[in-house]
């Protein structure tokens, strides 16, 4: 792979993605597949200023022995000193760095009912900690090819090839060009006038119809924002990029105040797995039921870690037309999936999509509408025929999105 365009993908992470600053401490995330571009991005992050740059490694296959081989107390405890390190976080609000790369079947297999009880009683010991946090420190989300990953998206090819395409899928995806900064700059600013548009609406409630079957109708919160490309920390005000790449403008939804069905239009990778052709119907807010073709269990379990999970946290607006549909390629990758097309999410909403969100608690957050869970789980649902109108607070109805694209 080109060294320049690695390195140019590193900066941007660095720089778009999380704004390193001077000083700042930088926790990354990473599985063993790309260790030559996660120096590359440590020196980026020490060249930005950063104080300490601390990588944390991980290996999907030792998940899957720790599933396998501890007992579900074990699985779902967190050590003092794992404790002591979130706890780190919350008052020094280090830049975090999540490079993705896993095998999207690489959890095949282990017992997924005895993974999700562990996952959701380690999230209820974070969750109070990951609060002090929310909404004050930079992090983005990012990918690197995985041999397994690369092979799954370009079946048939030899592994070092399908690698090599996966990079300048990446690179494509991300905006990753002669000056990517200018051009996330001028990205961020396109989608900054859609959310202006939409938030200078009053919208109320959102109605999706595909041929597919969607029918769902969404109640919206009068305080929630519109939102896009990059934000904000509360406090120190440091721009920031979450994901790279992002196609999406997207709000959380009203607890409690969503109708009807809705299918999904992608495959979704979730806890290692597959989960496709599926459905939920909602009615007082909730998903009360649910089918898949492919892993329908796994999709249960997924709406019952906790009560929020059940309930929707986002509602996202992507184009039809969106770079990633349009390359053709299937990234059996949420980070990118979802960019290709509308899609909603299930569990935690985000309170900082409210106005002023800073002189909100969270009490005061959840009691507006804005879900809590210990989960948030995005699925596509965009089709080629979707619509969506919204419902404004004057009782005028217009339409956002004609045959999946913006209609305005």
């Amino acid at each position: 792979m080109n060294k320049t365009k690695l390195r140019k993908y590193a900066a941007l992470i660095a720089r778009c993605g999380v704004n390193v600053q001077k000083k700042q401490d930088v926790l990354i995330t990473a599985e063993l597949d790309q260790p030559e571009f996660v120096e590359m991005l440590v020196k980026e992050c020490y060249r930005a200023g950063a104080a300490r740059v601390i990588v944390d490694w991980a290996h999907q296959p030792l998940t899957a022995l720790n599933v396998k081989y501890c007992s579900e107390k074990v699985l779902g405890e967190l050590l003092d000193w794992q404790i002591q390190k979130w706890q780190w976080q919350a008052d020094t609000l280090p830049c975090k760095i999540y490079l993705t790369s896993e095998d999207p079947d690489g959890l095949a297999g282990i017992d997924q009912k005895k993974y999700a009880a562990a996952t959701a009683k380690r999230s209820k010991t974070i969750k109070p900690i990951r609060r002090r946090m929310e909404n004050k420190y930079q992090w983005c989300i990012a990918a690197v090819p995985g041999k397994d990953w690369a092979r799954k998206v370009f079946p048939g090819m030899r592994t070092s090839t399908a690698i090599e395409k996966l990079w300048e899928a990446i690179f494509t995806a991300a905006r990753v060009t002669d000056d990517p900064i200018a051009e996330w700059d001028k990205h961020n600013a396109d989608l900054a006038k859609r959310c202006e548009y939409l938030n200078a609406l009053d919208i109320r409630e959102l109605r999706y119809k595909a041929a597919n079957g969607t029918d769902l109708k969404v109640g919206m919160i009068p305080e929630a924002l519109f939102m896009a490309g990059g934000e904000r920390t509360q406090g120190r005000g440091v721009y920031f990029n979450p994901n790279i790449p992002t196609e999406e403008v997207f709000t959380s939804p009203r607890r409690g105040e969503a109708e009807g069905i809705v299918y999904s239009s992608l495959p979704l990778s979730y806890g290692g797995q597959l989960i496709d052709k599926f459905w939920f119907r909602f009615e007082g807010g909730k998903i009360v039921d649910c089918g898949a073709e492919q892993n329908a269990d796994m999709l249960r379990e997924m709406i019952s870690l906790d009560e929020g999970a059940s309930y929707l946290g986002e509602c996202a607006l992507v184009p039809y037309s969106s770079p990633i549909r349009e390359s053709g390629i299937l990234f059996y990758n949420t980070l990118f999936d979802e960019n290709a097309a509308c899609h909603l999410a299930i569990g935690m909403g985000f309170t900082g999509v409210l106005k002023d969100a800073e002189k909100y608690s969270d009490d005061e957050a959840h009691a507006l509408g804005i879900n809590d869970s210990v989960t948030h789980v995005d699925f596509m649902i965009g089709t080629a025929d979707m619509s969506i109108e919204a419902v404004c607070a004057d009782g005028k109805v217009v339409s956002l999105f004609k045959n999946g694209e913006w209609a305005f």
